[in-house]
């Protein structure tokens, strides 16, 4: 199968905008605006059944259906706030094929009738940054951006923005606060960015995989695309695959490719002769998977990884062999949480902090068997009452570890206990 999203390593030099122009580029971009109504545009994405690729899986086409047409100007913001421990897909399409990306924003913008577009960075990708400017500035000069786009009186400006490394601005309306200049803190929704977003403005928030999906969609047919993948989750996937896995990496698969593929066939295995114990599907923000052979045979697509007791995600897919206990990979889980809460809710804000200092206690050998019980308790309280899903996310690993792998816990109060 060809690449769709990873072309670059089919296609040497595809960062150069000669090559990607030579290779088809931005004739999806002049299809949209001198063949196609913007409605068309959306129609074709819908057709294509593209769901967004940060986490949330929502279908992309239909969210930019939402887009409040009685009030302007419009915005379209590219989220590359890639923060998610264990994913790493977004910013090899930005370094390595950024003109597709570039062109999926332009055509979303083109799409919902935005003629100003965004594209949100983390802190650190600030060499991403000062290249995707020099990509904007290439554009610009071959007449991709700018003011009467192919002839038509379309006209589009895309412009970076860097944050400063906050892990919340990957929440959408934390990430537009951030990109107004204030603190990084979610908004209570309703609204919704489509009908209050960037200044208060109606505002599509994409994902950097998301949109590089879109020119090949408007190029072939929303059909086509979903040739690729199940019925319910069309099209190609990047999964960041790391942990204890031979070749750790992002590997371009059809929704639907089982862990057991992911992990043995493309990643090599297990190193070291060991066994695999658990999987953590969706990086630090998972619900565990313990590595039984249903859930190694489980297609890896939206709905498949529901039935097992996980969620899909950002498909950033941790391996954890038998040489870890999950006392201490929750650890990390709470240690990163706990310093990304951004404060704004009481139940993240103090829920992080208290599981932090259970789970030292456990993973330092001071706990008793109550602490497990209090750990799991603290974690349920904060189910559904935080402002945005980080609160949720910092509770999935420990749920669903001390539900699934409770010895690991147990064994460090035993051995306490015995010596005590």
């Amino acid at each position: 199968m060809s690449y769709v999203l990873l072309r670059h390593r089919d296609i040497p030099n595809l960062k150069q905008l000669d090559v990607y122009v030579e290779n088809g580029g931005f004739q999806a971009f002049r299809k949209a605006v001198t063949e196609m109504q913007p409605d068309e545009v959306t129609g074709q994405v819908k057709i294509s059944g593209l769901r967004g690729r940060g986490g949330a899986g929502f279908p992309t086409g239909l969210k930019w259906s939402f887009i409040d047409n009685n009030n302007w100007p419009h915005y379209v913001v590219a989220n590359a706030d890639e923060s998610e421990p264990g994913t790493f897909k977004d910013r090899e399409l930005m370094e390595e094929n950024p003109y597709q990306f570039l062109e999926g924003l332009a055509i979303a913008s083109y799409a919902v009738k935005a003629h100003t577009a965004y594209v949100y960075l983390r802190g650190e990708f600030w060499q991403v940054a000062h290249f995707l400017d020099a990509c904007i500035a290439e554009m610009e000069k071959a007449g991709y951006l700018g003011d009467n786009l192919f002839g038509t009186d379309y006209s589009l400006r895309i412009y970076t923005h860097l944050g400063a490394g906050a892990y919340i601005c990957g929440e959408e309306t934390a990430l537009l606060e951030s990109l107004e200049g204030n603190r990084g803190q979610p908004r209570l929704r309703p609204p919704f960015p489509p009908s209050y977003g960037l200044y208060g403005k109606p505002t599509i928030v994409n994902n950097v995989e998301t949109l590089t999906n879109v020119p090949l969609i408007i190029e072939h047919g929303g059909e086509w695309y979903r040739t690729f993948g199940t019925e319910k989750s069309p099209g190609v996937k990047l999964f960041s695959l790391s942990g204890n896995v031979a070749k750790p990496g992002n590997y371009e698969l059809p929704l639907g490719t089982t862990f057991r593929e992911l992990i043995f066939t493309h990643g090599g295995g297990i190193p070291n002769g060991r066994s695999i114990k658990a999987i953590m599907p969706a990086g630090a923000s998972s619900s565990v998977l313990p590595a039984t052979d249903e859930v190694l045979d489980t297609p890896m697509d939206y709905e498949s990884v529901r039935t097992v007791g996980s969620d899909l995600g950002s498909a950033s897919v941790i391996v954890i062999d038998d040489s870890f206990g999950m006392d201490w990979v929750i650890n990390k889980t709470l240690h990163f949480f706990k310093h990304e809460s951004c404060g704004k809710c009481t139940p993240c804000r103090e829920g992080t902090y208290w599981m932090m200092n259970i789970s030292d206690r456990l993973t330092q050998g001071r706990a008793t068997q109550a602490d497990i019980d209090l750990l799991e308790s603290v974690a349920r309280q904060i189910r559904g009452k935080s402002l945005c899903a980080l609160g949720e996310f910092s509770t999935m690993a420990v749920v669903t570890s001390i539900e699934r792998f409770r010895d690991d816990f147990e064994a460090k109060t035993r051995t306490e206990e015995a010596e005590g």
